[in-house]
């Protein structure tokens, strides 16, 4: 994962972290369930969706089969 301090595009990794959740919360999962199913740590899952760090490629394809969903859904994320 990448520190924000170094990420080009804050409002983004809100957006995907709010988004995240939604798709998380949607399929009735929690945290735990989805980082059990996408093979990382709980906390992995609570930083990304606090926006307290940004996913890796690895990290987001893994998010994508568990919540069985591509990788273009997956970062479909709507802004606001």
């Amino acid at each position: 994962m990448t520190e924000l301090a170094f990420v080009k595009n804050p409002a983004g990794i809100h957006a995907f972290g709010r988004h995240l959740r939604k798709l998380r919360e949607d399929r009735g999962m929690s945290q735990q369930a989805l980082a059990d199913h996408a093979d990382i740590s709980k906390p992995t899952v609570q930083r990304i969706e606090h926006a307290q760090a940004a996913a890796t490629l690895d990290v987001l394809i893994s998010l994508a089969r568990a919540l069985e969903l591509s990788l273009r859904d997956l970062v479909d994320v709507p802004f606001e």
